[in-house]
């Protein structure tokens, strides 16, 4: 009885014991709130095979009506291509009724969702891509970057700009339900501006606000970042911007920062993109701004989150493709 594996199997072994030092059936039945009918069978078991009679081992379950490799054969083709079935894409409710169907068996949808786990798919959102992207210079641009990255008198440094704005950004939370959680909303527009440039193998980062960004805006910014990151002696410093008119005139001034520009429509591998994202989820979400005073202010101690803290930057822009 010590070393039942669980209570069922307990209780089973202490009837029997029960009976075996002469308490009569009834008794038993009272003591462990059991019917006669089912103490009897105990006993038939107890008798037929002894302990092992007695011992609950962890069920199986019904099988499978359709096995997995069959549903495998017939679910993969029609996920990489929602078209070969007739769809442009798949819910699970849509996916439990075709495969239904296909298979002509009963299929609940918690077995079906399974299925789907089983075989390693989850729901995810699709990221956008850009159909202007030329997939030969994304290539060509990632062989390039790897080979900098190799290089010891390389540095490489990702500048981009970034709006801010001075209303909430709502997140989901938790609120019971029938509620209608809300969040304060001025509705004055108000706007900020940051140019900022990240050296992800050091996690150094440099950000200037401003009210807009144009071709004079990027170049005083230019001037600011080649006066607080120095020429180093043996060094190439390569700042890579995106394809923003301001970033390709021809009256730039760079300093000892050598210009490349990403491929078309690929912000994707500019990393400091990830960090505006962390800027906005942790200093803006619920945060409203009165006057630009306020929302300047918010933004700099956020940005000082980031001078202060090279290595959540060096984790959060590494460059890995």
């Amino acid at each position: 009885m010590e070393a039942a594996p669980n209570k069922r199997s307990y209780i089973r072994l202490g009837a029997i014991r029960l009976l075996r030092k002469g308490v009569s059936r009834s008794e038993v039945c009272d003591i462990y709130q059991r019917s006669d009918r089912m103490l009897r069978l105990w006993i038939a078991w107890f008798n037929e095979r002894g302990i092992d009679g007695l011992i609950t081992k962890p069920r199986s379950g019904r099988p499978r009506k359709v096995s997995l490799k069959r549903v495998e054969d017939v679910l993969v083709p029609v996920l990489t291509d929602p078209q070969a079935a007739g769809q442009r894409h798949w819910t699970g409710v849509k996916l439990h009724g075709w495969l239904k169907e296909r298979l002509c068996v009963e299929l609940s949808y918690r077995t079906v969702i399974n299925y789907l786990h089983e075989l390693n798919y989850a729901l995810k959102v699709p990221r956008p891509q850009a159909v202007k992207q030329d997939e030969q210079r994304r290539q060509a641009f990632i062989a390039q970057v790897q080979q900098w990255q190799q290089e010891q008198d390389v540095e490489l440094w990702f500048a981009d700009e970034c709006g801010v704005e001075g209303d909430p950004r709502p997140r989901r939370r938790w609120a019971p339900r029938g509620s209608c959680p809300t969040v304060p909303y001025q509705g004055t527009h108000l706007r900020a501006n940051v140019v900022g440039a990240v050296c992800p193998a050091t996690g150094q980062c440099h950000a200037l606000i401003f009210d807009g960004v144009d071709t004079a805006v990027f170049q005083y910014y230019l001037d600011q970042l080649a006066q607080d990151i120095p020429p180093a002696p043996g060094k190439r410093r390569i700042l890579i911007v995106d394809n923003a008119s301001w970033h390709k005139s021809h009256a730039l001034a760079w300093h000892h920062f050598e210009p490349y520009f990403l491929p078309p429509y690929s912000p994707d591998f500019n990393p400091i993109e990830r960090l505006w994202l962390r800027l906005k989820a942790d200093w803006f979400t619920d945060f409203i701004a009165t006057t630009p005073d306020e929302l300047t202010t918010h933004l700099c101690t956020a940005l000082n989150s980031f001078f202060d803290n090279a290595s959540l930057v060096a984790k959060q822009c590494a460059f890995q493709k």
